[in-house]
């Protein structure tokens, strides 16, 4: 639900924070005091653009904020996918209109139209003369229907989704089989040549070639690294002058000193494991030189493979891991083509046998929703005649169409709100006055399987009166109980419903500005008595306090 909304230099608004119930919030005012204000401003945090020209005069930007509280909808998945942080049940939507430039906000991360319209679609419907949302479109009227009868076909519906799923994967599998059985004779042993030139390499892995550069490097050095290392053998151990010679008389001196004073042990010591680490390393050199050969045998296949090595990178991707991957896919590709020839047929029978399961599935959907239809559609026409439309009538039709995602049914709800007209789509057919009852009618049944948090009706009492009025209020205030409900009214006996009651009043000083208060106790009782006579008089307070029971 909407749980609060902010308006900084937004048309004739200073600054306004607004505190919404999560039940009935009712905005009342005079006309022309600015109501749809408020509603504009909740609706144009959603919207997808924006003109400048709602900033108010003077002033460098606009921003509207709603604090969103989220009670039923997991987002967390929506919210990562964005790169948005998701905080638990708050969300704050903010919109900052410039001259230059409109930014959206969500929980302070720029975000994209898409996903501010994702979040549209979770928590706000708004019902005006100018604007139908949700109910209206067609799309949404299968949804309506299947949620309202979950509990009678849900499960069959989701079983039906999941074959058709199937149904399409093999369409799909099918596709490819025979896209791969028309590959042609010539493409076909082109495609063996490739897999056995990769395959009789035996490339041993995916780093063959740089080990065996390595190792050609060692090879084609080897008479060198034999002197270096040789040299430097002798340098150690040699016969006359070596360095373990003179080490060993520089020890022979430490340890007679050592012998007159015990600080210089340590000192002894080191040159001990000194000379051991060189003598180690003395004799690795002098193994590592007698092992080098000139192997010209071995340079010569080195090289040979790196030749074959090479050709292949260069066909096949640059790398070894490339051509690697080149063969596996080429393999999967062949088995394919070997695999479809055999298996097309076996594939049709098994799509054959997968669609007559969706048609099954699909005539036991339609039946359900058909009567479930009847029902629902002759439930809506007895709200329309408690809400001064008697002479609507309201029909859910469905109509078969071929099988889809989900099942073979188009679903529109049908209206005429004249005796002398056919049944229309609802989208084309009722004005702007009767379009906000016939929202009522239609979301007092859909009510308790409809997930939209909040619902905005601007205006719903447009030409009703008396007893209308009074089957209008009642019927918001059962809907109030599963969505919360903000409206714009001209009825008292509407407004005396409200769980909290908003005034909306135009000042005209040194300039015009629009004010909202939320009204209690006796100013509540002046603005209904207002509404209900044109005027404050004994007689239009008494009728006030009698709507809301005020105390004497």
């Amino acid at each position: 639900m909407i749980k609060q909304l902010r308006i900084k230099d937004y048309i004739l608004i200073d600054e306004l924070t607004a505190n919404f119930h999560e039940g009935l919030n009712v905005i009342t005012g005079e006309t022309g005091s600015g109501k749809s204000i408020l509603i504009n401003a909740i609706d144009l945090a959603f919207a997808p653009r924006v003109s400048k020209e709602v900033i108010k005069t003077g002033k460098d930007k606009a921003v509207i904020e709603l604090v969103i509280e989220n009670r039923r909808h997991n987002v967390e998945k929506l919210f990562a996918e964005n790169g948005v942080d998701y905080y638990g049940t708050e969300i704050v939507l903010s919109k900052e209109i410039t001259n230059s430039a409109v930014r959206t906000r969500v929980n302070g991360t720029l975000v994209n139209q898409d996903f501010v319209k994702h979040l549209k679609n979770y928590f706000l419907d708004i019902h005006s003369q100018h604007q139908t949302y949700s109910f209206m479109q067609p799309k949404s009227h299968i949804v309506l229907l299947d949620n309202y009868a979950k509990d009678c076909y849900g499960e069959k519906l989701n079983k039906y989704r999941e074959t058709y799923k199937e149904y399409q994967n093999l369409k799909s599998q099918l596709e490819a089989l025979k896209n791969a059985a028309n590959t042609t004779e010539a493409q076909l042993e082109f495609l063996k040549f490739q897999i056995n030139e990769i395959e009789s390499a035996e490339i041993q892995s995916e780093t063959e070639d740089e080990d065996l550069k390595a190792e050609l490097e060692v090879l084609e050095n080897a008479e060198k690294l034999k002197e270096l290392t040789g040299t430097s053998y002798w340098a150690i151990n040699g016969d006359d002058g070596s360095i373990m010679e003179a080490l060993g008389k520089i020890k022979q001196n430490v340890s007679k000193a050592a012998s007159y004073d015990e600080k210089l042990v340590p000192i002894e010591q080191c040159l001990i494991d000194a000379m051991e680490n060189l003598r180690e390393v003395g004799g690795d050199l002098r193994d590592y030189s007698q092992k080098l050969d000139n192997d010209t045998e071995r340079l010569n296949n080195i090289q040979e493979r790196l030749y074959i090595l090479d050709k292949l990178k260069r066909k096949y991707g640059g790398t070894l891991q490339s051509v690697l991957e080149t063969f596996d896919n080429l393999s999967k590709e062949l088995s394919a083509i070997e695999f479809s020839t055999q298996n097309i047929d076996e594939l049709e029978e098994k799509i054959v046998h997968t669609e007559k399961q969706l048609i099954e599935m699909a005539k036991e959907i339609s039946e359900n929703r058909n009567n479930y239809a009847k029902v629902l559609s002759s439930l809506v026409q007895d709200k329309l005649e408690k809400l001064e439309l008697p002479k609507a009538r309201f029909e859910i039709a469905v109509r078969p169409k071929e099988l889809s995602p989900d099942g073979a049914d188009d679903v529109e709800f049908m209206i005429s709100t004249n005796v002398s007209e056919d049944l229309k789509p609802l989208a084309k057919v009722a004005s702007g006055g009767e379009i906000s009852r016939v929202m009522l009618a239609i979301k007092s049944i859909f009510a308790q399987s409809d997930d939209i948090n909040t619902v905005i009706f601007d205006e719903i009492d447009t030409g009703i009166s008396g007893k209308a009025s009074q089957s209008v209020a009642d019927e918001i205030v059962e809907l109030s109980k599963y969505h919360q409900i903000i409206l714009i009214t001209h009825q008292a006996i509407i407004a005396s419903k409200a769980d909290k009651h908003f005034y909306v009043r135009k000042s005209q000083n040194d300039e015009t500005q629009v004010e909202v208060y939320v009204l209690t106790g006796e100013n509540r009782v002046k603005a209904l008595a207002e509404l209900a006579g044109g005027e404050i008089n004994e007689q239009s307070i008494e009728f006030a306090k009698s709507l809301i029971h005020y105390p004497v």
